[in-house]
């Protein structure tokens, strides 16, 4: 009789444990028809470790992006996240480190469920406290990091629109599944990437540089977490070779929000009954576009706020963009500039991001012209929202509701615009200049490479 295969933890993201195993097809099912990504399947690749000798067939060298929508869909355990919880608490328990927190958008507006609360129902203040009473020495917010990507990003769209230098339309790049995805199935259209680092990186690399700077502590005594709602980011601090531009590697650990909610559970911290606390304001500030990051249609959104300043020097009238919002797999439209019209497009799930991008494919074969300017994706469909290290039993009824609070947050924020975050102006004013500048580049952007796919 066939046996199960070994535990397979060969990507760093996801585990895959065919013991637990029930065959039930989920997995295959999110992988291959939503995700088309065909990582797993029932013969062959990840769940042939099932059968196969060790050794002869891991994750890693499969069509894997590491998206962990299997292990979002798992009823059993037998996919879930590479655990990255010992060395957060071994670094926590070292008094000669200085450990240092960033919270992802999204994990604000879901961590809530684990506890009783309502989906979309907003946590951030007690984030804060709690990073505090788990002895995090600085507490910083991803939505920083969301910001400057704005003004990087947004800056060089308005730079390839206004020179013609750089490949039009312009992607955006902050999802390390996204990217990994491009590289794998679509290396021919990475000139059209933008160079923009995701926001925890940005944050990672500026903590162990400007804060450090800052506050004259030693970079190499910092050990930078980031609690996301993604599986992916665990594969992007991995890409040393971009991911190292302080000097050290500037993201240590990235942690999904289900495995905070088992570092609070153990920890005996009664989470709902903490005080409110703010972030440290260095790195910890953000806007309303800051925030909605985490829902499809959050980065344009939050770039087409800035973008439409960058190019007229006055805000939008209207800065709650329309078209870029709800759960339709593609959203296309125009948004007009003084008299240009900036054609869009959002696909979350990469499923649908398929059509968009053989569309620019088959644009580009024929010598046509590209029908956007600008693209958002997001691999994992609502966005990270809904991402592969969010809690479980996701529907869209609970995408709905995590929206909402992303939106909401965007609504209460003072500042609802990007390039109206003082700390980011301080940012550029004291440490990076300006956006694109030899420094910011540097810093804060990276590069992308044509990866080798095992199957197609």
């Amino acid at each position: 009789m066939l046996q199960p295969g070994p535990k397979d933890a060969s990507t760093k993201a996801i585990v895959l444990d065919p013991v637990k195993c029930i065959h039930c097809g989920r997995c295959v099912e999110v992988c291959q028809n939503i995700q088309k990504v065909y990582a797993l399947e029932f013969v062959s690749r990840g769940f042939e470790s099932r059968i196969a000798p060790a050794g002869d067939i891991s994750l890693s060298d499969s069509p894997c992006i590491k998206c962990g929508q299997c292990s979002a869909h798992c009823p059993v355990g037998a996919l879930v996240e590479f655990s990255e919880i010992p060395k957060v608490w071994d670094a926590l328990g070292k008094p000669e480190v200085y450990p240092i927190v960033q919270i992802a958008p999204a994990v604000r507006v879901a961590i809530g469920e684990a506890f009783g609360l309502p989906a979309g129902t907003i946590v951030t203040k007690k984030l804060y406290a709690l990073f505090r009473r788990l002895g995090f020495k600085a507490v910083f917010d991803t939505n920083f990091g969301a910001d400057l990507t704005i003004m990087e990003e947004g800056s060089e769209l308005i730079n390839r629109i206004s020179t013609g230098k750089g490949a039009m339309p312009l992607i955006t790049s902050c999802c390390p599944a996204w990217v990994d995805f491009l590289e794998k199935y679509y290396p021919d259209l990475i000139e059209h990437f933008s160079s923009a680092k995701s926001p925890h990186e940005m944050v990672g690399a500026l903590a162990k540089t400007y804060y450090a700077e800052k506050m004259k502590i030693d970079p190499a005594s910092m050990f930078v977490v980031s609690v996301m709602p993604c599986t992916a980011k665990k594969y992007e601090v991995s890409r040393t070779e971009d991911m190292s531009s302080s000097g050290y590697q500037d993201v240590d650990v990235s942690i999904t929000t289900r495995e905070l909610v088992r570092m609070i559970k153990s920890s005996g911290i009664q989470f709902l009954d903490l005080e409110d606390e703010e972030a440290d304001n260095i790195l910890g500030s953000y806007t309303g576009a800051g925030t909605i990051f985490g829902a499809t249609g959050g980065v344009m959104e939050a770039a087409i706020r800035t973008a439409y300043f960058l190019l007229t020097g006055k805000n939008l009238e209207k800065i709650d963009v329309d078209i870029t919002r709800g759960l339709k797999g593609v959203k296309t439209g125009e948004i007009d500039v003084n008299g240009k019209k900036i054609r869009i497009a959002v696909a979350h799930g990469t499923g649908n991001v398929r059509a968009v991008m053989d569309e620019l494919r088959a644009a580009k074969k024929a010598g046509k012209p590209m029908p956007y300017d600008f693209i958002e994706v997001m691999a994992c469909e609502g966005g990270c929202i809904a991402g592969g290290g969010q809690p479980y039993q996701v529907t869209n009824a609970i995408r709905r509701k995590r929206t909402e609070g992303i939106y909401a947050d965007d609504k209460k924020s003072k500042l609802r615009l990007s390039h109206e975050n003082p700390d980011v102006a301080l940012l550029y004013k004291d440490f990076l200049d300006k956006p694109l500048s030899p420094k910011a580049h540097k810093l804060l952007h990276n590069h992308y490479k044509a990866r080798p796919l095992y199957y197609k």
